[in-house]
């Protein structure tokens, strides 16, 4: 018994670092917290934004089984409420505003009625108040010694459709709380973060005769034009540093992978093929992978940019139409079903390029558009179901996928 359980072991430890693996955390097994209103001067609506918004995110970290009841309680009360005497943690702020109209927030975390941890914030404009709720989400995630949920501090930019043809770029918060409109009026679409700091993106513009490549500076509001392709162009990826960029064109009319450098403004062609070729993304510093139907449907493929050789890196799905790569994982979608009269199935999927194993990360409605977190800790993609469509974050460690619902339109593309 002792062998049999010792390999047991060695098994076990031996895969507890694959995320193509499934870990499912008993629910039971989380430590419980409660959140406790203090707040002062803003209205019951706006404190009830804040604490849901509080409580969403203490979700998403995953660490705790939240309790989602909305109590008041005084910031200084050495005791916690009545209704949360059973609770391990309680998460008690006060927000409250100062003479110079910013939003204060003070919080503390509360192990057994002691103070374990203590913070304040501030920020200029509440109707930012998001922010201030991620990043204590994101402080207790790191006071508890878990793993970094830096995205959570990200922004998303995405294209919604809101018309036949017309479309409106937005930056927003993970959640879509916070919604900033930033480019209106015309068909634009598939937005691309320009670097690491968000400062700057890049757009397709759809309004004139060619497909044009657009580049936005956040902070002076300018926008110029890079450049524009027949057929089709979009920017698809952009390395770490922001230097360089990958490119689908289709100059001659069949789309291929290009890799353009942003200083001299010259590209070249990465792949040459009759047919599709489209979506490619950096896989380190001389490695892409890209989607092609060269094997008579689409799927996921991978060469070295120096070279011509391609290497098929998915063998499951017929119909594997979109990816996004962090280290050695791939996340992919690909078409579950096949009905002629009615809408069908796009799950994502993700595999180790170090492993057999597939691990199905949906189950229903049209999931698209995965992006990994930096670290590779979680994933955001586009569901859209029943007419809905949503933000979706995947937090691979923990089994768990949280949907955040668009209010009106319909994403089209999106960046993290």
């Amino acid at each position: 018994m002792k062998i049999f359980f010792s390999i047991l072991m060695i098994f076990t430890l031996s895969f507890a670092s694959d995320a193509t693996i499934e870990v499912i955390k008993k629910v039971e097994s989380l430590p419980t917290i409660a959140v406790e209103d203090a707040s002062i001067n803003y209205d019951d609506t706006f404190k009830l934004r804040f604490f849901k918004t509080l409580v969403a995110d203490l979700n998403v970290i995953s660490l705790f089984n939240v309790d989602r009841h909305y109590r008041k309680n005084h910031f200084n009360n050495t005791d916690v409420l009545y209704e949360n005497k059973d609770m391990e943690y309680v998460l008690r702020y006060k927000m409250f505003e100062d003479d110079n109209g910013a939003l204060n927030v003070e919080m503390k975390l509360l192990k057994n009625s002691e103070i374990v941890m203590s913070k304040n914030y501030r920020i200029s404009r509440k109707n930012v108040f998001m922010f201030v709720s991620h990043s204590i989400a994101y402080d207790i995630n790191k006071f508890m010694d878990a793993p970094s949920v830096e995205w959570m501090k990200r922004k998303v930019i995405f294209s919604r459709v809101v018309a036949p043809q017309k479309s409106e770029i937005v930056i927003s918060d993970y959640t879509l709380a916070y919604q900033h409109v930033v480019v209106i009026g015309g068909f634009n679409v598939f937005p691309k973060w320009a670097n690491s700091k968000q400062k700057s993106f890049y757009y397709t513009s759809l309004d004139s005769k060619r497909p044009t490549l657009k580049y936005v500076d956040i902070q002076t509001g300018k926008s110029k034009s890079i450049l524009s392709s027949d057929g089709m162009l979009v920017c698809s990826d952009v390395s770490n540093d922001g230097s360089k960029l990958l490119l689908t064109m289709a100059p001659k009319g069949q789309p291929d992978i290009f890799l353009y450098d942003v200083k001299s403004k010259k590209y070249k062609r990465l792949t040459s093929y009759s047919g599709i070729d489209v979506n490619g993304q950096f896989m380190g510093n001389d490695k892409i992978i890209f989607i092609s139907n060269r094997l008579g449907y689409p799927n996921v493929f991978s060469k070295k940019t120096t070279t011509n050789e391609v290497e098929q890196m998915v063998y499951y799905g017929k119909s594997n139409s979109a990816c996004s790569v962090n280290g050695e994982y791939i996340v992919y979608k690909a078409r579950e079903s096949s009905h002629a009269f009615s809408k069908n199935t796009f799950n994502l999927h993700l595999i180790s390029t170090k492993t057999d194993f597939i691990r199905r990360l949906t189950a229903t409605g049209v999931n698209e558009f995965p992006r990994f977190s930096k670290d590779g800790d979680a994933i955001l993609f586009i569901k859209n179901y029943k007419a809905q469509s949503s933000i979706g974050i995947i937090r691979l460690n923990h089994n768990k996928n949280y949907l955040f619902p668009l209010k009106y339109g319909k994403l089209q593309s999106m960046d993290w």
